[in-house]
């Protein structure tokens, strides 16, 4: 597939491969690593690092999306972007897509927090430093989970369910057997990702854009019976308004997510000084 056809298909995942490969490019330009970029380099150009993020810095929770610790991993996410990316958007539209994505980033991001926070009162582990794409890809794939659970119809095809489930159940064993990988932001995209979907999938059904239990199906993809993405205007009630409660939902539930780890931070930091 093209650029140009990419564009034209899925627009928002061509915006965000340019984001992460643009920003790599301006990281060596000024003299940051290839491949091994210093702590400094990552805190300086947004990574999530939990004193800051969690304190008077909570917009490292959407940059350290954004960024990439080498040359392999911008790879490794902007290939799983591209792949996810053109089924993901013209299934759940463009800006719900986006919606995904960014609150599956944040979602993972947080939950690295929860876990490192915790490490570091109970276990007296140091707080590292963390960044990728990871957690919001994950995001869109726990997405196309529940629309291959739901039967969501894609331009006359099917989502294959076991073969989302493999690739899934791969990356989550990969994460936990290769040391380094933040596996707690791509379990909480995954769940961030599926809890949005959810709504999504609720009204496609409602709408009609999901096939028969008893549709055909080949190993990449299932004949949909003609019903297609064209239908969705069927029904313009409460089923399209509900997606975006749930994201406003999640949206201001993360916030207190953040707000509840600031002030955990800031009482045991009154307490050292007592």
């Amino acid at each position: 597939m093209t650029l140009q056809t990419l564009l034209k298909k899925a627009p928002i995942t061509t915006l965000l491969l340019i984001s992460f490969v643009g920003l790599y490019l301006i990281q060596l330009f000024t003299g940051v690593d290839a491949n091994n970029p210093t702590s400094q380099d990552l805190i300086h150009w947004g990574a999530n690092a939990l004193p800051f993020t969690m304190i008077d810095e909570p917009w490292r929770l959407l940059t350290s999306a954004f960024l990439h610790i080498g040359l392999m991993h911008l790879i490794f996410n902007t290939f799983a972007m591209y792949f996810f990316g053109q089924v993901a958007e013209p299934m759940f539209g463009h800006a719900k897509f986006l919606a995904i994505f960014l609150l599956s980033a944040v979602g993972g991001t947080l939950l690295n927090n929860y876990v490192t926070w915790y490490a570091l009162i109970n276990e007296g582990a140091q707080p590292g430093l963390s960044a990728g794409a990871s957690g919001g890809i994950m995001g869109i794939g726990g997405a196309l989970l529940v629309g291959a659970l739901f039967k969501v119809a894609v331009g006359g095809l099917m989502l294959n369910l076991r073969s989302l489930v493999l690739i899934m159940g791969i990356n989550l064993v990969y994460g936990f057997a290769v040391p380094g990988i933040d596996n707690a932001a791509h379990i909480g995209g995954a769940i961030t990702g599926a809890l949005l979907a959810l709504p999504i999938a609720l009204a496609y059904r409602k709408q009609g854009l999901t096939v028969q239990p008893n549709a055909p199906y080949s190993p990449a993809a299932v004949s949909a019976n003609g019903h297609g993405a064209n239908t969705h205007n069927a029904n313009n009630g409460i089923w399209q308004l509900l997606p975006w409660l749930v994201i406003a939902a999640v949206t201001v539930a993360f916030y207190f997510c953040w707000l509840d780890i600031y002030q955990q931070i800031a009482l045991h930091l009154k307490q050292l000084e007592a």
